[in-house]
C-alpha cells in the first residue's frame, strides 16, 4: 500500500459527513440493492418511498 493510499485511508476514518450526504448514500445503497433484484426499481422510487417514510417519521414525533 503506498503512503498517499494509507493517508487517504486516514482522512476517510475521520470524516463527519453530513446528514445529507448520509441520506444520499443510504438512498444510493437501497437503490443498488432493490435494482439488483428487480431492474424495474428506479432511483425516483426510492426517492418517493424515501420522502414518504421521513415525512411519516416526522408526524409520529410530532404527536
Amino acid at each position: 500500500m503506498t503512503n498517499l493510499l494509507k493517508a487517504l485511508l486516514e482522512a476517510a476514518k475521520k470524516a463527519d459527513p453530513t446528514p445529507e450526504h448520509r441520506e444520499q448514500q443510504r438512498r444510493s445503497f437501497a437503490y443498488g440493492n432493490t435494482h439488483f433484484e428487480n431492474n424495474l426499481i428506479t432511483r425516483e422510487m426510492v426517492d418517493e418511498q424515501a420522502e414518504k417514510l421521513a415525512k411519516e417519521t416526522d408526524e409520529q414525533h410530532r404527536v
